[in-house]
């Protein structure tokens, strides 16, 4: 798992090779890259939900 020490390291050298101004648009991006994951992980569990329940119906 990856500590405090190593976070920071990370992030330090994400600054040096990208620069202050690029970190916001790479925060922005990555937070709606996930909201979009979410939502495909959503429909997921709804389809399943369904199968379940048509299954069910079934015997």
């Amino acid at each position: 798992m990856i500590g405090t020490n190593e976070l920071l390291i990370i992030a330090l050298v994400i600054l040096v090779l990208f620069g202050a101004s690029a970190i916001p648009k790479f925060a922005r991006s990555l937070g709606q890259a996930k909201k979009e994951f979410d939502k495909g992980s959503e429909g997921k569990d709804e389809e399943k939900n369904s199968v379940a329940k048509s299954e069910e119906t079934k015997k």
